[in-house]
């Protein structure tokens, strides 16, 4: 959809042509490698897309917040009259834990209409949620000159899916999306968000992205489950060390699961996200190397 197109579908639902909106785009991501690894505090490698969230929005004189999308027939309306609850399975949670943000700041929101296209396939692991946080976090933002860093609208983004949506992810979407740049992956230690933008120079290569229409919803998935095994495997290796994540151990201490670990499931788990530690550092060695 051309943003033409775009601007015609926001005064279809909203009207009021002589009240031009605003618009915001924020892209969605793919990680090339380093999976389950970042709410465990490790390594990981995405980069952002072409294809993301865009948004028109306009400030209006009523006391209340419309949402709106071209991607679902599901608009919403809600009075703004204090912070915000979870209003069930639905996809306006993500921009309302983002607001909630706002306002558990002390910043000020007043009446807006908002309207959403998204062309990440939702479900596919792309993350159109981060995208669609980011952007309402990167509009709300420029409207009411907060003055926040791209670092704190991750940081509230995160927030809002976590304790908001339900999801109990790691940092590395959000991040992601604020701060992908063209023609490079970012190197995210996701312990202390220390990154670096690493060219991704593919020369005749190319890299594809592809639709296995099995959706992928965090919430419904096995994803927090993972969690808590992860988080599981933490607490038994204590002893042998006190860690705060299973990144802090090494490739060569994976022989140590053994004796600490005794339910194969959680000992599996930690075994990937240690391992998988390793491919992502010697991933970045290559690219370095140009060696595709």
């Amino acid at each position: 959809m051309d943003s033409n197109n775009f601007v015609e579908t926001f005064f279809e639902k909203c009207g009021n042509r002589n009240n031009r909106p605003v618009l915001f785009f924020s892209p969605g991501r793919v990680n090339l490698i380093g999976e389950h690894t970042d709410y465990n505090g490790g390594f990981v490698f995405p980069c952002a897309l072409n294809y993301g969230t865009y948004l028109l929005i306009r400030k209006i004189e009523e006391n209340l917040l419309r949402f709106s999308t071209v991607n679902f027939n599901e608009d919403a309306e809600t009075k703004l009259n204090g912070l915000f609850v979870n209003s069930g399975k639905r996809w306006i949670n993500y921009p309302l834990g983002v607001i909630n943000e706002f306002l558990k700041r002390g910043i000020i929101i007043t009446g807006l209409e908002l309207h959403y296209y998204g062309d990440v396939p939702n479900g596919a692991g792309l993350s159109s949620s981060a995208s669609i946080e980011m952007v309402t976090a990167v509009a709300l933002n420029d409207f009411y000159n907060a003055g926040l860093s791209t670092l704190d609208l991750v940081i509230m983004s995160q927030k809002a899916e976590n304790e908001f949506v339900g999801m109990n992810c790691g940092i590395m979407d959000q991040f992601a999306v604020g701060f992908g740049k063209k023609d490079h992956a970012i190197f995210l230690n996701c312990d202390t968000l220390a990154y670096e933008n690493v060219p991704l120079v593919l020369n005749d290569n190319s890299l594809i992205i592809t639709n296995t229409n099995k959706r992928r919803g965090l919430t419904d998935s096995k994803y927090n489950e993972r969690r808590g095994e992860c988080d599981k495997a933490v607490e038994l290796l204590q002893p042998y060390k006190p860690i705060k994540n299973l990144s802090e151990l090494n490739t060569g201490e994976i022989h140590l699961l053994e004796k600490y670990i005794k339910d194969p499931v959680v000992r599996r788990r930690a075994k990937h996200v240690i391992s998988e530690n390793g491919r992502v550092i010697e991933a970045i060695r290559v690219l370095k190397d140009n060696n595709v």
